[in-house]
């Protein structure tokens, strides 16, 4: 599950390259930032915070418990992440209420990780980035895209969590189109190929932000 970050939130202390790195569900972003860390860039995944923070013993969880009642929390003390999905895509209402608890504990994360963590330069992965662009443009030097064909990610996210086709459908009409993370983007990377493709891309890519330089 997918939740917004706040730009402010993410600003780093040192001057260094800032890439905004968004996609949509299923299209592969993951793997991209991966093979960009693996390069030696300071990536910080907007995501992966919202995991710890709702798992058993994270900072979301009384909050969640208190605002949402047991029911979404599992037996192990995490978030009942699947009942959670369910609830806040159905309801933009509910959905709200989860972004008020947790995008201030993933904006402290973010904002400790982008100041501390070392790399020539800095990857924020936000899944839903283009939904906030009017926060994020001002806070990023380069916007860049993942992305492939709608089908393809519906295969991608059903074959890695079991969801069904119109429930991934239902997720993806939720997000930004298509378009307009396209129209958004300042780099498109393709991952509509093989992970070789998608290393060669990473290469490049991270080649040139190592020359890259602020304007004075």
């Amino acid at each position: 599950m997918a939740v917004r970050a706040d730009a402010g939130d993410a600003q780093p202390a040192a001057r260094r390259l800032r890439i905004g790195l968004t996609g949509g569900i299923g299209s592969g972003k993951s793997a991209f930032a991966q093979l960009l860390q693996q390069l030696g860039a300071a990536v910080v995944d907007a995501d992966a915070i919202a995991h710890q923070v709702t798992a058993a013993g994270g900072e979301a969880i009384e909050p969640i418990r208190r605002a949402f009642g047991d029911a979404l929390i599992d037996g192990s003390g995490a978030l009942e992440r699947s009942r959670m999905r369910e609830l806040a895509f159905g309801d933009a209402a509910q959905r709200l209420r989860l972004e008020a608890i947790l995008h201030p504990l993933i904006g402290a994360r973010l904002r400790a990780a982008a100041r501390d963590l070392p790399g020539p330069y800095l990857v924020l992965v936000v899944p839903l980035l283009v939904e906030s662009l009017a926060r994020w443009r001002p806070a990023v030097d380069c916007i860049v895209v993942v992305d492939c064909p709608p089908q393809q990610q519906v295969e991608r996210v059903m074959q890695r969590s079991g969801l069904s086709a119109e429930r991934v459908r239902s997720i993806m009409r939720v997000q930004a189109s298509r378009e307009q993370r396209l129209a958004a983007a300042d780099e498109v990377v393709d991952n509509s190929g093989s992970l070789e493709e998608l290393r060669e891309q990473a290469l490049r890519l991270h080649e040139r932000w190592l020359r890259w330089r602020p304007a004075i």
